[in-house]
């Protein structure tokens, strides 16, 4: 029974699912408008909103089986995956939460039932934990669910601080919180460790497998512990861990989804031995890599993509060390897809993208990985100690893209550390740019909070009347403000958007008999919508009547360039492939901004038909039309999710024709052919896997058009040539520049052998050698190493030491005849004078050069020569 993963989850779903619970999708482990998370780690943070009261669903009862990540910020696992049964980047949580519907025991009473009806579990093979002050659950458990005493154990502060204990959660420093209480599975007297709260704790005996959060407080910045209005649940547990259970093995790595991945790792690298440790890292990292990717991560050295990066770099170097050959990570996909069942359905969506992005990482890395570990395997073979300096560590990471957990990983293999801090400080500014996105922090209480909600009527009306509900100024709630002063008012209901999705935010005017306000933003706070400006005349104040108007023309402008991102959308997949998808926009009354995921740059002809088929759609004239519906029904329909927004059960389907079919909150035009013209501006890569379109439409097309026409004709009036010939004339005259330069090149030869003539008269001999030390004038820097080529053959043997002072800048070149190089190398030379005339260079022994950015120390360079080679040539 439940003798896989899969079914499994789809157990645990249903249970929930038939005892009141709506089934909720997992969300994207990109975490949807929250700073405060790196990536999605944990079930309740599509919830977050919620229970913060900022957000409010259909329905009170929810369970969840959510992808996680925990490979960077403050939750990183990444360094103990494959060295523990337990730890992964990627997981999943099965979760069932409560949004002030049921409490404490609902939550207990279900946790206990399903493990010990539903899946059958001994009750005697688990034990409970509790918040040591939680009498409550202390006498739900012990005298409604039957647990002995002896099998529930308080657990207390564990920090020396309140509530700083691992049976009392908080979502941050502040914030909602609660008591918890968890349950533990017993795997046998046959596994050392203790139960918890026992001096034995961390063995692996004991494993917790659930999670009950009890929220009751909201945690004040002063570290105040406020009653929750509405007491809420949030459950967790790890169904790697149950499925351990359920599949009678200890380690994770045991179950199917895991001996299926190294099954395949071993079959494709040829491995005999399927303990070995590297197996286990490579089929844990291939779920986190393939699933952040259909997520929209992509490799980079910033942020997400650079925690990818080091999570694939990782998986390579463990194949690396398997006898890996050749590319290999990015084939594990099929299989993934396989194992993980329904869990899997956006892999199977974005197969095509995952795969190719793994291959070219991988690609990218094999050809600097090789010579890294070399460099690396030289370093620690010199190690005296057992502590690698951060010097070395840095350099890896800089010259050969070896984040430092990868060389840390090396070191362990052979007991080594690394020096850590030394490391830090040689990263400097490159590693905060390149864990910038580790720096999430916030306050909870700290944002905006309006309990009011807005009616938005903007849709149809661009001007409504409307009452003011609530008015705040520097962040606190006023009733009144005159005028000069800035604030956010928020209405009953208004016809201005509130900027999401992208579009931005309507500006306009809030008036009436005695003042008015000049609204110059739109945001939304929650359920309201905020008008965020200056009161220009007159006071204002709270339960006022008022009209608010939207400026119209701005509005109209946003829709054109909001309408046509659906139909850019559209055109793209159409005519690139259904790999691409948007990751992100911004719609103005100015312009538009489209990112969506592609593998290489735009092509200018497959720029140009996207534009073309674009503008064909605009005068197809195809009416917009928008209907609510469920999110299954707009799914049956085939409208696309676009990447950063969150959907409600019901959502907004924008339809234009048969050619795009998108869910969509925002505003837009009535017919397409109201857009005029589009025309795309600029093209370009934004990140790994990542590009951006700019473009214009309607007007502000037609004044770019009207402006490219007018460079063009400035361009034929040079050339002498009309609009049509431009293309013609130019070639020809690049065409007679390109001979000229090539005259040009062959005058400087013979003028470069005429002077070499002149020149190795004037070569002196240092013990034997001719050697010609010359500053030179009047000769281009294009021309020193023909110069130096005529002289070396003049001479037959001898050194060249030939420099240009020029504005700011010094250009030198030193040649050695292949006889002499075992006595002076050039390199070594040029070297030495570029020293002393601010400046670097270097060569092969029998040729190098070197510039300066000192000029007027290069005759004093040039006089010391002779006696640096005085002494080499003796």
């Amino acid at each position: 029974m439940y003798q896989t993963t899969a079914a499994l989850r789809t157990a645990f779903l249903e249970y929930f699912h038939k005892n009141g619970h709506q089934v909720v999708d997992s969300s994207s482990l990109v975490p949807v408008n929250d700073p405060t998370l790196l990536f999605t780690n944990a079930g309740m943070n599509q919830f977050k909103d919620v229970f913060l009261g900022e957000d409010k669903r259909n329905y009170t009862r929810a369970t969840s089986s959510q992808r996680c990540v925990r490979a960077g910020g403050k939750h990183n696992d990444l360094d103990n995956v494959g060295y523990t049964a337990r730890h992964h980047t990627f997981f999943e949580m099965l979760g069932n939460f409560s949004f002030g519907d049921y409490f404490k025991r609902e939550a207990i009473t279900y946790a206990w039932n399903f493990l010990t009806q539903e899946l059958k579990i001994p009750k005697e093979r688990l034990c409970v934990t509790i918040y040591e002050t939680d009498n409550e659950a202390y006498d739900i458990w012990t005298k409604e669910i039957g647990v002995s005493e002896d099998n529930l154990i308080r657990i207390g502060d564990n920090k020396g601080a309140p509530y700083a204990s691992d049976n009392f959660w908080q979502m941050g420093d502040t914030g909602p919180c609660g008591p918890c209480s968890e349950i533990f599975y017993d795997h046998g007297e046959h596994i050392w460790g203790g139960r918890p709260g026992t001096p034995e704790e961390d063995g692996d005996r004991f494993i917790e497998i659930w999670n009950i959060v009890f929220m009751q407080y909201n945690r004040q910045s002063n570290g105040d512990m406020l009653a929750l209005p509405k007491p809420s649940v949030d459950t967790g547990m790890g169904i790697e861990r149950i499925a351990a259970i359920m599949q009678g093995v200890h380690s994770n790595y045991e179950i199917d989804i895991f001996q299926a991945l190294i099954k395949k790792t071993a079959e494709i690298l040829a491995v005999t031995d399927l303990e070995n440790k590297s197996l286990r890292v490579i089929s844990d990292h291939i779920r986190s890599c393939a699933f952040l990717i259909a997520d929209g991560v992509m490799p980079s050295n910033e942020g997400r993509g650079y925690v990818l990066r080091r999570i694939i770099r990782r998986a390579v170097r463990h194949g690396n060390k398997l006898g890996a050959t050749d590319s290999f990570f990015y084939k594990l996909v099929p299989t993934l897809i396989l194992v993980m069942g329904d869990a899997a359905k956006g892999l199977v969506e974005t197969q095509d993208i995952v795969v190719k992005s793994l291959k070219a990482e991988e690609e990218q890395f094999a050809r600097t990985l090789e010579r890294g570990l070399g460099i690396l395997d030289g370093a620690l073979n010199a190690l005296t100690g057992k502590v690698l300096d951060g010097e070395t560590a840095f350099k890896l990471y800089d010259t050969y893209g070896f984040p430092v957990d990868l060389t840390a990983d090396v070191c362990r293999e052979r007991e080594i550390t690394v020096d850590e801090a030394g490391f830090e400080l040689a990263m400097s500014e490159q590693r905060k740019r390149a864990q910038a996105a580790g720096q999430f922090a916030t306050d909870y209480n700290d944002s905006l909070k309006i309990d009011e909600e807005t009616e938005f009527s903007g849709y149809l009306d661009l001007v409504s009347n409307a009452k003011i509900t609530a008015i705040y100024k520097e962040g606190e709630s006023v009733t009144e403000i005159n005028a000069g002063e800035e604030a956010v008012v928020v209405l009953d209901t208004t016809p201005f958007y509130g900027e999401s999705g992208g579009q931005s935010g309507d500006s306009g005017t809030l008036s009436a008999a005695g003042f008015d306000f000049i609204v110059k933003d739109t945001q939304k706070y929650g359920q309201a919508i905020g008008h965020i400006g200056t009161l220009k005349t007159g006071s204002l104040s709270l339960g006022q009547s008022l009209e608010a108007s939207v400026d119209k023309a701005l509005r109209q402008r946003t829709e054109l360039n909001h309408s046509v991102t659906h139909l850019l959308h559209a055109a793209l997949r159409q005519l690139l492939g259904t790999h691409v998808s948007q990751k992100g926009s911004l719609v103005d009354p100015e312009r538009l901004r489209f990112d969506f995921s592609h593998f290489e740059g735009v092509k200018p002809e497959e720029l140009q038909a996207v534009e073309d088929l674009v503008n064909t759609q605009i005068r197809c004239n195809h009416e917009l039309t928008a209907q609510v519906m469920t999110i299954d029904a707009a799914k049956d329909k085939g409208a696309m999710a676009l990447f950063g927004e969150k959907y409600a059960d019901e959502v907004r389907v924008v339809t234009m024709g048969d050619f795009s079919i998108e869910l969509c909150g925002g505003t837009h035009v009535g017919r397409t052919g109201d857009i005029g013209l589009f025309k795309i501006t600029s093209e370009a890569g934004i990140a790994a896997g990542i590009r951006r379109i700019e473009a214009v439409t309607g007007a502000a097309a037609m004044a770019y058009v009207a402006g490219q026409k007018s460079e063009l004709d400035k361009a034929a009036k040079l050339l002498k040539a009309d609009a049509g010939s431009v293309v013609t004339k130019l070639k020809a005259q690049l065409d007679r520049t390109k001979q000229l330069e090539k005259e040009l090149s062959q005058l400087k030869d013979k003028l470069a052998a005429a002077t070499s003539a002149d020149l190795a008269g004037e070569a002196q001999e240092i013990n034997g050698v001719k050697v010609l030390i010359k500053k030179l004038d009047g000769v281009e820097p294009g021309a020193l190493r023909g110069l130096l080529d005529e002289l070396k053959q003049k001479l037959g043997s001898g050194i060249v030491v030939l420099g240009i002072a020029g504005d700011a800048k010094v250009n030198l070149i030193v040649g050695v005849t292949k006889d002499l190089t075992s006595k002076v190398k050039a390199g070594e030379l040029v070297a030495n004078i570029a020293a002393q005339v601010g400046g670097k260079g270097g060569g092969r022994p029998d040729m190098a050069q070197a510039g300066g950015s000192k000029p007027e120390n290069l005759d004093a360079a040039l006089n010391q020569v002779a006696s640096w080679l005085q002494e080499r040539l003796a």
